[in-house]
């Protein structure tokens, strides 16, 4: 039996994980919005062997655009370009649930599957913004249970348009003039609580048969839809014991949705500032932290919270908050989680939270980086990392030239690419079309029985 081997992904957050990144000396503070900015991370992480490059969206403008780059390229469009200057990397997009349509969606990511020969993966998110919702015809967002409801049967509704052809359907036979064997080609008769939907799509499927399945939330509404869907899940650990609880409860859970979740391949993000000494990167980290805006930290924590910043206060402790029934709950949960761990004031929290991700951050040099990595992955509780920089793309060559060398030589990362495909990478199974002979065919799901 070989060998597990670890999974990279990059999160491409424009300019790096901190907020301050545009601002460090080798940034551009215009590569947010610049194609090549995001083709020349791509580069790298393929030079790097990684799995993927991953993008996340907020359809708004939202945050502090004020004070720091945003998302505002659309995902599908940026990787249609990266798909083009590229030949392996994986390509993971974010699309929200809750102000798309599914076919429009599921026709668009097979397009891209397609044209980069099966390297695409789509990212399920609700959406927790609330000026997203106002761009998009709503004064506030759906109550969070709704927004997973609909997420659940958007889901359904796109993996059986991207089934709705079988791998033969294509003839294209000049001589008889038989085109499409369009038996083969299947309506798929989805009537649900959200959506009806006829189908078929009009795109056939791709190498890797269809776009692989991410999901990044950590309630327990997040939980569910990933134990159902996700062949690969972007999580929120701070400590390792968090991280094996996390695999456990969702392979636990895939398991009654009649899913293999040994199969699942969990991601938890990891923010990483190097240097070649400890005190390097310890300065570093000062340097970013010092570019960081007074309020901005502040009003990030209360924004997690939900609380007016006012009634934090800076050096006491964090006051009882209830966890926001809308909103980042992930967060919210890792925030509160790391104030009760650890006793830390708001002060510290904010330097813990304010200034970056939210995400686990790991300060040091490239061995103690490979040696955090291969801790996690070999007690089991992570199959690797959706890697964010703290400057792009400079962190990002530093991880690559003196990291990954690193974790090869230890035997946990490729050398080379043994596939083409985002499936292959990831060590998932290409999906049979649920239509095609010997597969079982899902019933359409009706509103009133839902």
């Amino acid at each position: 039996m070989a060998p597990r081997q670890l999974h990279l992904n990059v999160n491409t957050l424009n300019a790096g994980f901190y907020s301050s990144a545009w601002r460090a000396p080798s940034s551009d503070p215009r590569a947010y919005a610049d194609i090549a900015h995001y083709v020349k991370v791509a580069q790298i992480a393929e030079r790097g062997t990684f799995d993927a490059i991953f993008l996340a969206d907020v359809p708004a403008f939202s945050d502090r655009p004020d004070l720091r780059p945003f998302q505002a390229l659309e995902p599908t469009i940026v990787l249609a370009h990266v798909a083009a200057a590229t030949e392996h990397l994986g390509l993971i997009g974010t699309a929200s649930t809750s102000f798309n349509d599914p076919y429009n969606l599921a026709r668009r990511f097979a397009s891209l599957d397609i044209a980069s020969n099966g390297r695409v993966g789509w990212n399920i998110v609700t959406t927790a913004d609330a000026s997203a919702a106002r761009n998009f015809g709503t004064d506030e967002l759906e109550a969070h249970a709704n927004r997973y409801e609909r997420a659940d049967e958007f889901a359904d509704v796109v993996t059986a348009l991207w089934d709705s052809w079988e791998d033969d359907a294509f003839v294209g036979d000049k001589g008889t003039g038989h085109f499409i064997d369009t038996a083969k080609v299947h309506p798929i008769e989805h009537r649900g609580r959200h959506f009806s939907v006829r189908g078929p799509l009009n795109v056939p499927r791709s190498v890797q048969g269809r776009p692989v399945l991410v999901q990044a939330g950590g309630s327990a509404d997040g939980i569910r839809l990933a134990a159902r869907h996700a062949e690969a899940i972007f999580s929120v650990a701070h400590t390792l014991e968090e991280a094996l609880a996390f695999a456990g409860s969702v392979r636990t859970q895939a398991r009654t949705f009649g899913r293999n979740g040994d199969d699942i391949v969990i991601l938890p993000g990891l923010a990483a500032i190097i240097g070649s000494t400890e005190a390097e990167a310890r300065r570093r980290e000062e340097e970013l932290w010092a570019l960081t805006p007074g309020d901005y930290g502040l009003r990030r924590v209360a924004g997690i919270l939900k609380v007016d910043p006012a009634s934090l206060d800076l050096d006491g402790p964090l006051p009882d908050v209830a966890r926001p029934v809308d909103g980042m709950q992930t967060f919210f949960d890792a925030l509160v989680g790391a104030a009760d761990r650890e006793k830390l004031t708001v002060r510290q929290l904010i330097r813990r939270f304010g200034g970056s991700t939210g995400h686990r951050v790991i300060v040091g040099t490239p061995e103690a980086i490979a040696d955090d990595i291969e801790a996690w992955f070999t007690a089991g509780a992570v199959d690797g990392f959706n890697l964010m920089p703290d400057v792009l793309p400079e962190g990002l060559e530093v991880f690559v030239d003196h990291v990954v060398p690193l974790l090869r030589k230890r035997g946990l990362f490729r050398t080379h690419y043994s596939g083409r495909t985002l499936r292959e990478h990831f060590g998932l199974p290409r999906p049979a079309s649920r239509f095609a002979p010997g597969t079982a065919v899902c019933a359409p799901r009706i509103a009133a029985g839902r």
